[in-house]
């Protein structure tokens, strides 16, 4: 399927959608006593805009990993309201192509060109993150850098083309030469556990490593990440990082300076989106 454009009014019934995922995603939180805050355009959004980005497509959300796998625990496949399923690749029934765990609401229908001949429900998407103690000694960062890689490519099973000539060719081999779901499978479980072995908690510094390389460079304070303020965000309070600043500005800079004209557009290349008729699951 070819990648289709959407217009403004039709993003805004999306993001209005989206909130909903927010809604629900904020009570179970709560009920289960989880921490989470809003991540990335979001954050931007609510701080620039009280709410969306006005041509961002998405809501991100980042959890310490703890909560996330805790988060994860609880949902155990269940599917709530008849609406909400948590999805992340498991190894065994489900594959979704992505390093992190995605919300997903299958009341409507919404596929992204690099996802579109995976087998899963597609639904609206939001999206979660772990975030990850980071170690202090330099060699050992970069062994998690490494083990994060590793995991990135075998969990997706995708061969990257934005960082590289070298990476791209390497990757290439990498899965040419453990070709068995089993196998890579086992391969990303084990530096799973080696990249996440660094507790939120016990580090002063914190870093993503779902969040693609570009990300998983980033350090910052574990402080920022350690308490929420709330913030209007379409109308609703929602929690951000207490560091949003240093968070913000190590990962995007100025990010209250709107960027040109031509990069204010969505940024997920979607083949198909229908908001009034259920995914086929």
């Amino acid at each position: 399927m070819d990648i289709i454009e959407i217009d403004r009014e039709t993003l805004r019934k999306l993001q209005i959608k989206e909130l909903e995922s927010l809604v629900f995603f904020k009570d179970f939180c709560e009920e289960n006593d989880l921490k989470f805050f809003l991540l990335g355009g979001c954050v931007i959004g609510a701080l620039r805009h009280k709410g969306f980005i006005p041509w961002d497509d998405d809501i991100d959300i980042i959890m310490p990993r703890d909560d996330y796998e805790r988060m994860l625990e609880i949902a155990n496949g269940n599917t709530f309201d008849n609406r909400f399923l948590f999805l992340k690749t498991d190894g065994e029934k489900i594959f979704t192509g992505n390093t992190f765990a995605t919300l997903t609401d299958i009341s409507a229908t919404m596929i992204k060109e690099n996802q579109q001949d995976i087998d899963i429900p597609h639904g609206i998407v939001t999206d979660i993150f772990p975030i990850d103690g980071c170690p202090d000694s330099k060699i050992k960062r970069y062994m998690q850098f490494y083990h994060t890689m590793m995991y990135s490519l075998f969990i997706t099973e995708y061969v990257p083309t934005k960082h590289g000539g070298a990476i791209s060719a390497v990757s290439k081999i990498l899965l040419s030469l453990f070709k068995s779901r089993k196998k890579r499978t086992a391969i990303w479980q084990h530096h799973e556990k080696k990249m996440k072995m660094y507790d939120f908690y016990s580090h002063k510094n914190s870093t993503e490593l779902c969040a693609g390389p570009y990300y998983m460079r980033k350090v910052y304070p574990q402080s920022a990440f350690d308490k929420a303020v709330y913030k209007d965000f379409e109308g609703l309070s929602m929690p951000l990082p207490q560091g949003y600043d240093i968070y913000l500005k190590t990962a995007f800079g100025d990010y209250m300076e709107l960027p040109p004209k031509d990069k204010q557009v969505p940024h997920h290349d979607l083949v198909k989106l229908d908001l009034e008729k259920p995914c086929m699951e």
